[in-house]
């Protein structure tokens, strides 16, 4: 999980500070002190966690909190406040041209995942309704235009190549392309290096001042902590880039790169890579990551990935059986089926208020849902619908197809059956009321997150 180490320690800071029915300001700076040294062992840079702590100590110390009737709470609104503004304070939106096709840059240093990024970019933009051509710019690095072929079938967008000819050209001729086919954004995956460097600094240069990009994106692996910031300071200052993705957000990213890249270029994050899947890109919202930081939760990115992943109208269909308490196991089945479309179960609980921090050392084992699931594709049509008619052989059959025990097969009906007995003792027009009003589950779409 994201930032675990440094919810973890910051979390541990606040708690003794709850502890305290009042807080003088000896307790307040012995808690920033502990705030410091989490956010440097975050790999936060030195300047930014003093200047950052010197500023919560400053707003913290007054009269009106110190005296305030839950101290401990106005605290830690001041440091989800100045951790949202250091970080950026609002999302920053792409900036499109008022006459297509927009033009996005991509760059950034091989590894960083740049290609995968680009067709996420591309997938997510199909998904607002635009119309995106990747542009295969990077003629040096082996495989690198197949690869973005590859990615970019897979997100649905068409890719522009003209082979190993000169990247300035390509750039030229994907605009003219993108005018000719009616595709209104054009996004150049750009070559990368190993490290920075004359050549490559020259090359995008070149690009920048031949087909003047709306934005240039730089992508970052966020894994690499301060190494990442320092990579964007120096594009930053060669390219003047326009804002920056930060992939690997879904690992053990200690935060130094999150919460120092926008105080060191000026630059915000627009965009954050959560997984390995192409729908794993999120948008980047200052705000939600100081809430997923503290282990507040970020119950609105989960609404918009319940939106986005998760079929309305199976939902309906879903409330309409649990109203009449006429679900099967087929049902369930495309349950198990609907929840994976979430991601891994952590991921999604400590998005949930009050949770991040209390599964720092609980393990989930997802595939217990494949085996579940497994469990049932084993069974014949009849037994799904009719789960009564399992009997003894039956379940030998089951649990050799599915290459589980009895005992298994045993566990699940057990539970599917006391599932249906809740269901049951609940007013059936109450559980169809309150699945329609879950975004996502068949209740209204959210508009304007």
């Amino acid at each position: 999980m994201a930032f675990e180490g440094l919810s973890e320690k910051l979390s541990a800071a606040f708690k003794k500070l709850r502890s305290k029915g009042r807080l003088s300001e000896r307790d307040v700076r012995d808690a920033m002190r502990e705030v410091r040294l989490a956010l440097l062992e975050a790999d936060v840079n030195y300047k930014i966690a003093k200047d950052f702590t010197a500023k919560v100590t400053e707003r913290a110390v007054g009269s009106d909190v110190l005296e305030s009737l839950t101290p401990a709470q106005m605290v830690i609104k001041i440091v989800n406040e100045e951790l949202t503004a250091l970080m950026g304070s609002t999302n920053a939106r792409l900036e499109f041209a008022s006459k297509s096709p927009s033009i996005i840059m991509m760059c950034g240093l091989q590894g960083s995942g740049k290609t995968t990024h680009t067709a996420k970019l591309a997938k997510l933009l199909i998904s607002q309704g635009r119309r995106p051509l990747l542009a295969a710019c990077d003629v040096y690095r082996p495989a690198a235009i197949d690869q973005l072929k590859v990615v970019g079938k897979k997100a649905g967008a068409p890719v522009f190549e003209m082979g190993k000819a000169d990247p300035v050209k390509i750039s030229q001729e994907a605009i003219k392309y993108a005018k000719d086919y009616g595709n209104d954004i054009v996004i150049l995956d750009t070559a990368g290096r190993l490290h920075i460097d004359e050549q490559l600094m020259g090359e995008l240069k070149k690009i920048k001042e031949t087909v003047s990009p709306d934005e240039i994106l730089l992508v970052v692996d966020s894994m690499t902590g301060q190494d990442a910031v320092n990579v964007a300071k120096s594009f930053n200052e060669l390219l003047d880039i326009t804002g920056v993705i930060l992939t690997k957000l879904d690992g053990d990213t200690r935060g130094g790169a999150a919460l120092s890249v926008k105080e060191v270029t000026g630059k915000p994050i627009k965009f954050c890579g959560t997984g390995e899947k192409l729908e794993d890109l999120e948008i980047f919202y200052p705000d939600r990551m100081a809430s997923r930081i503290l282990g507040m939760g970020d119950v609105l990115t989960l609404i918009e990935e319940a939106e986005s992943k998760l079929d309305a109208k199976k939902a309906e269909k879903m409330a309409e059986k649990l109203s009449k308490n006429s679900f099967d196991l087929n049902d369930l089945l495309e349950q198990f089926q609907q929840i994976k479309k979430l991601g891994p179960i952590k991921n999604v609980l400590t998005k949930l208020p009050g949770v991040g921090n209390k599964l720092d050392n609980v393990e989930f084992d997802d595939r217990q849902i494949d085996r579940m699931a497994s469990i049932i594709m084993s069974m014949t049509r009849a037994e799904r619908e009719k789960p009564d008619m399992i009997n003894a052989s039956r379940k030998r059959r089951i649990a050799a197809g599915s290459g589980s025990k009895i005992e298994d097969v045993n566990r699940l009906l057990r539970q599917f059956e006391q599932m249906r007995k809740m269901v049951k003792q609940m007013n059936g027009t109450e559980v169809k009321r309150k699945m329609r009003h879950l975004p996502g589950l068949g209740g209204p779409p959210r508009r304007g997150l």
